[in-house]
């Protein structure tokens, strides 16, 4: 540690000479930066970063404030590749990173505890058969006690905290398997799409800790979430490809992969990766943040102009929206993607900075999505009192007035802030504080739906 601490003071001084051979800054200037540097690489390591990492991504983040120091940045960009690629070692290079081994060795538990109904033959998985049912009941079980207990214990927690996380999934554990659902029938469909909603929220719990009642803690479940779906995707892309070279290399000596590739390679990468997906968030953390508003630039326009469009057609051809359960599912995909952007927007600016013209066009693509809300709620209304309640009608309709809420609410609140009447921090809030109201539902249809409409 001490060999450490002397190379950081030694980068902070090569730092310093670098800003004085400019000579464009006073010394006291100089001294003022210094002081956020420190500040903000101290920021990063209670965020986990090593102190060498945490010394390169302040860099980084001053080169926002400062151009000299951003072509400082530039000139040790192999500098922090290699802090990327080495993190956990030392100097030589040699040892393991013991948080690495923790998490593939979850990953390879959450592998198997999926691939061990196949091999004892219990629910066999065939590439030529439909996938049982009992994997999709069971998909969160597979992988979500997993990293629940990656970040068990990453973050030191008790003994409570333990009940906390396990209860959870035991109760969601017996109301999915024990329900005598009709097979395949809404409640059961709706029970297979909630219940990883549900689930969610106790990975945030164990997540966050004893932090998520603040709402730091929450927003740095939303960051995580966010930076995980990415990570997830990326590895499930070059999975793809590895499977696809599989197929192309075996078939070409005659050998037939699909057994292989799609009972062992697919499902258990599936699982496994997912762990791999949450380990790479942590121990890269701080280091990716630019990709939260890199993504919320790129997509708010995107999504501002497909959601005025819909709202310009609908209205020009008057024509109703389709009521089948996928087209409704989709419909609120978009409009939670449409939070999710705002979400991870939030979750990477600084909630002392003014307003500027990117939160009046997040204003905007709020607006839009309210309307679209409102205009889908009329539809499940109409349908409702025309063909009476069912369980996607009612579930549809619990969904839309939860996101009609908070959308009506966040585009006040933004409204506000980006015209200069109020601050960001109450949308913050609101917006974490909001979390668990969708874990709620779900939890609802989970585990009162069935009942209700007599598991059909």
């Amino acid at each position: 540690m001490a060999d450490t601490l002397i190379d950081i003071e030694a980068m902070i001084a090569d730092w310093r000479r670098f800003l004085g051979q400019r000579r464009v800054l006073a010394p006291e200037d100089i001294d003022e930066l210094e002081d956020h540097l420190r500040g903000q690489v101290a920021e990063l390591q209670s965020r986990g970063l090593s102190e060498d990492e945490a010394f390169l991504v302040a860099i980084r983040r001053l080169g926002k404030i400062d151009a000299i120091s951003r072509e400082f940045a530039l000139e040790h960009t192999d500098r922090l590749w290699k802090h990327l690629v080495m993190a956990g070692q030392d100097a030589a290079g040699a040892g393991f990173n013991r948080e690495m081994v923790v998490a593939l060795l979850l990953a390879v538990g959450a592998a198997v505890s999926l691939k061990f109904w196949d091999i004892t033959g219990l629910f066999p998985l065939q590439p030529d058969q439909e996938l049982p049912l009992f994997y999709l009941v069971n998909a969160p079980f597979f992988v979500l006690p997993w990293l629940c207990g990656y970040f068990f214990w990453k973050r030191g927690l008790s003994n409570g905290h333990l009940l906390k996380l396990v209860i959870p999934f035991l109760v969601a554990a017996l109301v999915a398997n024990a329900y005598p659902f009709a097979r395949a029938g809404n409640t059961q469909v709706l029970s297979i799409l909630h219940m990883p909603i549900a689930l969610w929220l106790v990975v945030g719990l164990a997540y966050a800790g004893e932090r998520w009642a603040s709402v730091n803690g929450r927003m740095d479940f939303v960051r995580f979430t966010g930076e995980q779906f990415i990570y997830y995707l990326l590895i499930a892309i070059g999975g793809w490809i590895f499977i696809g070279l599989t197929f192309i290399l075996f078939s070409s000596i005659g050998m037939n992969p699909e057994r292989l590739a799609f009972t062992w390679v697919l499902p258990c990468g599936m699982n496994g990766a997912f762990i791999v997906a949450a380990w790479l968030v942590e121990s890269k953390q701080g280091v990716i943040e630019n990709i939260a508003p890199v993504l919320t630039r790129v997509f708010t326009p995107l999504f501002t102009l497909l959601l005025a469009g819909f709202l310009v057609t609908k209205l020009v051809t008057g024509q109703g929206i389709s009521m089948e359960r996928e087209v409704l599912i989709v419909y609120d995909i978009v409009l939670v993607l449409v939070l999710g952007l705002l979400l991870y927007s939030l979750s990477a600016r600084d909630v002392e900075a003014p307003p500027n013209l990117f939160d009046k066009l997040q204003v905007m693509l709020v607006v839009f999505a309210l309307l679209s809300d409102l205009i889908a709620l009329v539809a499940i209304a109409g349908r409702i009192s025309e063909f009476g309640l069912s369980p996607n009608r009612v579930a549809a309709l619990g969904e839309n007035l939860i996101l009609l809420v908070n959308l009506a609410w966040s585009a006040v609140l933004y409204f506000r802030f980006a015209w200069g009447r109020g601050a960001l921090a109450p949308l913050v809030s609101w917006q974490t504080g909001y979390l668990p109201v969708y874990a709620a539902w779900a939890a609802v249809v989970v585990v009162v739906f069935p009942p209700l409409f007599s598991f059909q």
